[in-house]
């Protein structure tokens, strides 16, 4: 099982020495004065993961105070460039959009929903799965008593759904701008030069995310998710059914 590493920061600090030599009988010193305050740090930025795909752009705000853990991860991965290149290789209308496997870089469509980047990731399963939530796939209960998740697989959710609220998985964000590119991702699904398998449509490079990045959040600020009809919710098997998390 791999590790995480977490990126250690070494702060040096240096103290400027002053030299003094020859000088005439100096006056009396003046009275030190008190050191100003350390200033505080400000607080870092919230940001933003762009996914920019095949079909347009999707930003995503990560809820990293409900679910810290699995923001953290999706952050890292973002920065390793880990999703550059995969596709949103599961597609089910009324239903969610899964991605974030390695394995969807290749040809081959019968191996998507089994790779990862080797662990999982502790459960956080705190917000509710409504349209535009992002949450993180994981194998199924019988197999993962805890409900760990993937440590990359994810999915959208193209519609609201309540009946996965019942400890299903761990929602880590919402996308604020591009529901209207998820759901062009969806129709993909309805063409008939798209690859299928047990788990359901596959788009291929048609639902290619192209890069992943790191933005600040405020450049999208006040630019909510674009609204769309909402689909009815449909009795279909759930991401744990097809998805590793190896």
């Amino acid at each position: 099982m791999s590790r995480a590493f977490l990126p250690v920061l070494s702060l040096a600090l240096t103290l400027p020495i002053a030299a003094f030599a020859g000088t005439p009988a100096a006056k009396p010193a003046a009275p030190a004065r008190a050191a100003a305050p350390a200033a505080t740090a400000a607080p870092s930025e919230p940001m933003a993961v762009v996914l920019e795909t095949a079909r347009g752009r999707i930003v995503i705000q990560l809820a990293d105070k409900d679910a810290p853990k699995t923001a953290a991860n999706f952050v890292k991965l973002v920065k390793r460039g880990f999703y550059d290149g995969t596709t949103f290789h599961r597609v089910i209308p009324g239903f969610m959009i899964q991605g974030g496997d390695p394995n969807s870089k290749d040809s081959n469509i019968f191996n998507d929903g089994q790779g990862g980047p080797g662990y999982t990731v502790p459960a956080e399963i705190k917000l509710p799965h409504l349209r535009g939530a992002i949450a993180m796939a994981r194998m199924p209960d019988a197999v993962n008593p805890k409900r760990e998740s993937s440590g990359s697989q994810f999915f959208i959710c193209v519609a609201d759904r309540k009946d996965l609220d019942r400890g299903g998985y761990t929602v880590f964000g919402k996308v604020v701008q591009g529901m209207d590119v998820v759901d062009a991702i969806v129709a993909l699904a309805d063409r008939k030069d798209i690859g299928r398998t047990a788990m359901g449509a596959n788009p291929g490079t048609l639902a290619l995310i192209r890069k992943a990045t790191l933005e600040p959040l405020s450049k999208y600020a006040g630019a909510p998710a674009q609204a769309a009809p909402a689909q009815p919710v449909a009795p279909r098997a759930t991401p744990a059914a097809a998805d590793s998390s190896r």
